[in-house]
């Protein structure tokens, strides 16, 4: 089989593309190099660009060709076509986004709803479209499959351009919102969560996932992780502009800091920055990266639970409530909001759940039922 290796430029970081014909067993082994990457646009897998990976992907220094590739890590977008009006009404949003301070992945998820949109009028102007229009496009959306969340994601990137661009406010009155499915958070249990701890053999894998489940943090909140962040004489960590441009302090547990220690002593190259980076770059760990990484470690575990990295939040907090801790200091370790968001953990408590007995065990246990 043909396999053919060269070096891109990612993200400012040197990675190894690698590609071959389509492999079922081949496929397999690259999706467990931590921090690989499979992209449509180049046919290929990518993998940091180091001295393990060139050895678990059997290559030698004389196999990577010396051609660097620049690779665009900026989501697609849709062609607006034959419209120069419509083009100039995306740059008007995307002003208008950036004006007001919102985050680069809420910018990033706008911008490409609204240019599904666009790219279906063509020379259509969207400033001319009205609520019954929008009605229909909707509508047309969900026969197409879409899912309630992903449809409300797309509503609110439009709202946003007809009554904070356009300054249109009655445009979405009279058009119903689809309702969400109410789906309670996924919790690992105590076993499954020490079986996947153990499973991985990497320290610094075993800290990035100790921290998350030890702080309850998003995997966001991780990479952005920064030394001075870590308070040990507070024993506190210092989570900085999160979700919502929001600070917040959360406990730093004992455990995690003789843990990271641990970790940060091992390395000959120690973080300067950032809590958990590239040793190559010195940038904070991709995101996409810690997501194969919890992968990895919950298929060695042989957690079969279809869940990603964000469950060990979920178990942290619904942890938290099984151990009698109020909802209220939950919800603000969490950073949410509203504490309606919070309220979710107490659908899966089990101490309450195994306090209810089941009407079943009434009748079988006064012996009005036999099998």
């Amino acid at each position: 089989m043909s396999i053919s290796h060269s070096l891109i430029s990612y993200e400012g970081e040197k990675r190894i593309l690698v590609s071959f014909p389509p492999n079922r067993h081949l496929n397999g082994r690259m999706n467990m190099v931590p921090g690989a990457r499979w992209s449509h646009t180049l046919k290929g897998w990518h993998i940091p660009d180091t001295t393990d990976n060139r050895k678990k992907c059997k290559l030698a220094a004389t196999d990577i060709t010396t051609t660097e590739t620049s690779v665009s890590t900026q989501q697609t977008v849709l062609p607006v076509q034959n419209s120069s009006n419509n083009q100039e009404e995306m740059q008007k949003f995307l002003q208008c986004l950036t004006l007001k301070a919102y985050s680069k992945s809420t910018i990033k998820t706008y911008r490409n709803e609204f240019a599904q949109l666009l790219h279906l009028l063509k020379d259509k102007p969207v400033q001319d479209l009205a609520p019954h229009h929008l009605q229909k496009y909707f509508l047309y959306c969900l026969k197409q499959g879409m899912k309630e969340n992903t449809l409300h994601s797309r509503m609110n990137a439009l709202k946003f351009y007809y009554e904070q661009v356009l300054h249109r406010h009655t445009m979405f009155f009279d058009i119903p919102r689809p309702k969400k499915p109410l789906q309670l958070p996924k919790v690992l249990n105590e076993d499954e969560l020490a079986g996947m701890f153990r499973a991985l053999p990497n320290l610094k894998h075993k800290a990035l996932l100790f921290t998350v489940y030890s702080a309850g943090l998003r995997v966001s909140e991780l990479v952005n992780l920064k030394l001075r962040h870590i308070d040990s004489g507070r024993m506190q960590i210092l989570i900085e502009n999160a979700k919502g441009k929001k600070d917040r302090y959360v406990p730093l547990s004992p455990v995690l800091l003789d843990i990271l220690r641990s970790y940060i002593k091992q390395y000959k190259t120690k973080p300067k920055m950032y809590l958990f980076e590239s040793e190559q770059t010195g940038e904070p760990y991709p995101t996409r990266t810690v997501q194969k990484i919890f992968q990895m470690a919950k298929h060695k575990a042989g957690i079969s639970k279809h869940a990603g990295i964000h469950v060990l939040r979920h178990s942290f907090a619904t942890h938290l409530l099984e151990k009698g801790i109020d909802i209220k200091y939950i919800k603000d370790l969490l950073g949410h909001f509203n504490i309606k968001t919070t309220e979710r953990y107490l659908h899966v408590r089990k101490d309450k759940l195994i306090n209810i007995v089941s009407p079943l065990d009434d009748l079988w246990q006064k012996g009005k039922i036999a099998w």
